[in-house]
């Protein structure tokens, strides 16, 4: 959210409070986005979001409570009626009871049976429910500012060198992935990490806008998608596995010839027992179909095992995910985009969920080869045969859509995640994707990961245009830079932007803020920049300029004078690319660039304000260069007696 241009802060420097102070100023290595002591008060969440999560995590409550309540009382009931079941079962055993005490048993264990399939669908709406409540705590929880917490920072979709990931906080700790990623599948969270990490084409975002658009008013919607899939999986599930084995080769080919014998040879193992026992052939005659079938089991064990383990290994909860193609099935969208997606879940006049409804049955069925009595049940029927061959043919004629269905939903999945983000920022505006030329042109810009940020204009409106920032420690610098960054990564994703107004062009993003050195490698940290804005200085090059570039005091691991010559040799190649760039710099020398690139390179400042042990920053970006330092007062304040250079006193 916006603070107005006139909030300042303040804080107060203690040498208790020197740590809290390095921590949170903008050279920290750490997110460098949390909230700053000195930041102005963070305004009140949007109360439209606020009472749409509060209502919807109360009636969550209630109902879970409710549902609680109703399974504890069929539990109870169940255990009542199996305990009656057996005693009508003894007491007729033991002719306590006439015969018709069969019947009254039977009667009990029907009862069960029917109190257990009851007792299962209200464990599952239990498991649901949940998922409720925790969904609208984390909105809560996102709207106060507590995100920070939340688990899955999405580091492992960050290819290392990546080129602005970690350096503008995309992924990690208090990153916007964190902020954002509310999936319920690895490939949703990998549709939303590649939807940040690696931009599409324009008119791919473009169309996302419309998609996220209508997403986001549909809460119920996007929070029913979630709570399905989270209920039927334990965690996040891996549609990869189950995609490999739904477009695997037929593995049941070397056995098809046991296919009919389910329906023949068990039927006539017992029809001979039945015969026998009323000497109409002989006593011993039904061991011969049975030792058939035990030499069937033997001989088909080996196929039917890999078929189904290889199910199992990569399964993971998805094939019980047709209730959350349910309800993209059932919602009705006007996006051209989002018709698009759910348009290719159906197949051959059934809609997916039905299809995933009969394979979760199926596979329910064949799941009982985990029960220790499968051994002798299986020779008995032929069990696996029954049930094995029957996936096998799900799979070999609904297999090859299988991916299309689970990208399609790890696509609706990224597009709620930012849906939500929508959903929770109406302040936020859709930026202007523009075709032609290279442009950044923000009104109102702030960082969307604080709390509280403060608004500032930003103009790069033509190729090989650029800032030079200068200020004071800890006046908003570096923040600045990445609120640039995220926004060109929130823009570029099809997601709204925190800022009044964005026009900007499909921009590749190349930072240099956070360098680190490797012992491992043998790298030094000046070694370690030197590459980095190699491979910058390379990137944007290879993207024709149409490019922006972020660096944060750059080449601070050598002397000076050499700093001062290679940075400004640095920027002049940068912007002979045509790419778009902003520094962050406390070398004022730097400043010469305005008049050397006819004012292409203008000079801009943040600047502090010192009233006795005070020291305010109001972090509003101003034109020209900035005209105090900090440096030697905040060591002052901190105690440190560093002497004053004109004077030589303390």
């Amino acid at each position: 959210m916006t603070a107005s241009t006139g909030q300042v802060g303040v804080m107060r420097l203690h040498l208790t409070e020197l740590d809290e102070v390095r921590v949170q100023s903008e050279l920290a290595p750490s997110s460098g986005l949390g909230k700053r002591s000195n930041s102005p008060p963070s305004p009140l969440p949007d109360p439209t979001a606020r009472l749409a999560y509060g209502l919807r995590l109360e009636a969550a409550k209630r109902e879970l409570l409710q549902l609680d309540r109703q399974s504890a009382w069929v539990a109870n009931l169940r255990m009542v009626v199996f305990a009656a079941a057996l005693l009508l079962g003894g007491m007729t055993a033991f002719h306590r009871l006439s015969s018709r005490g069969w019947w009254g048993t039977l009667a009990a264990f029907a009862v069960f049976l029917l109190l257990v399939v009851v007792h299962s669908r209200l464990s599952a709406a239990e498991a649901r429910k949940r998922e409720h409540v925790t969904l609208n705590e984390r909105g809560l929880a996102r709207l106060d500012g507590r995100w920070r917490s939340f688990s899955g920072q999405g580091e492992a979709y960050a290819p290392a060198g990546h080129l602005y990931a970690a350096d503008l906080d995309v992924v990690g700790q208090g990153s916007l992935f964190q902020l954002l990623d509310e999936t319920a599948t690895l490939a949703g969270e990998a549709a939303l990490a590649s939807a940040l990490l690696d931009p599409p084409p324009l008119e791919v975002a473009r169309g996302r806008q419309g998609a996220v658009r209508e997403l986001a008013a549909l809460l119920d919607f996007r929070q029913a998608l979630v709570a399905e899939a989270r209920a039927a999986a334990p965690r996040k599930a891996n549609p990869a596995p189950f995609i490999r084995w739904a477009e695997a080769p037929p593995r049941l080919t070397r056995v098809g010839w046991v296919r009919p014998l389910p329906f023949f040879l068990p039927p006539l193992t017992l029809a001979l027992y039945l015969l026998g026992n009323e000497d109409r052939v002989p006593g011993w005659a039904f061991w011969i179909p049975l030792a058939l079938q035990l030499g069937v089991v033997l001989l088909s064990r080996a196929a039917f095992t890999e078929l189904f383990n290889t199910l199992s290994m990569g399964e993971g909860g998805l094939v019980r995910l047709e209730a959350s193609f349910a309800q993209v099935e059932a919602q009705r969208f006007t996006d051209p985009l989002l018709l698009r997606l759910t348009g290719g879940l159906g197949g051959e006049g059934a809609p997916v969920s039905a299809l995933m409804k009969s394979l979760s049955r199926r596979y329910g069925l064949a799941e009982l080869r985990r029960n220790q009595l499968h051994p002798l049940i299986n020779t008995l029927t032929l069990f696996d045969a029954l049930t094995l061959f029957r996936l096998e043919a799900w799979r070999r004629q609904h297999g090859a859509k299988v991916r299309g269905w689970f990208e399609a939903l790890a696509e609706l999945e990224m597009l709620s995640c930012l849906g939500g983000f929508a959903h929770d920022r109406p302040e936020a505006t859709y930026p202007e994707l523009l075709s032609e030329g290279t442009r950044f042109v923000a009104s109102g810009l702030g960082h969307p990961l604080l709390d509280a940020p403060v608004a500032n204009d930003v103009t790069l409106a033509a190729a090989g245009h650029g800032l030079v920032i200068t200020g004071s420690n800890m006046s908003g610098k570096t923040t600045l830079l990445r609120a640039m960054g995220v926004t060109v990564v929130l823009a570029r994703a099809g997601a709204p932007v925190t800022a009044e107004k964005l026009e900007v062009t499909g921009l590749a993003l190349m930072t240099s803020m956070r360098v680190k050195d490797s012992l491992e490698r043998g790298v030094s940290y000046f070694y370690a920049e030197v590459q980095r804005l190699k491979a910058v200085l390379d990137g944007a090059r290879a993207e024709g300029g149409q490019a922006l570039v972020l660096l944060d005091e750059i080449l601070l691991g050598t002397n000076t004078r050499e700093r001062q010559i290679a940075s400004y040799e640095v920027l002049t190649l940068l912007v002979a690319t045509g790419a778009l760039v902003a520094i962050s710099t406390h070398d004022l020398t730097l400043a010469t660039l305005e008049t050397e690139t006819a004012g292409r390179m203008r000079n801009v400042h943040f600047r502090d304000e010192l009233k006795g042990e005070e020291m305010s920053f109001d972090y509003q970006l101003r034109p020209g260069v900035v005209e105090t330092t900090n440096a030697l007062r905040v060591l002052r304040l901190a105690g440190i007696p560093v002497r004053t250079p004109a004077t030589g006193s303390v």
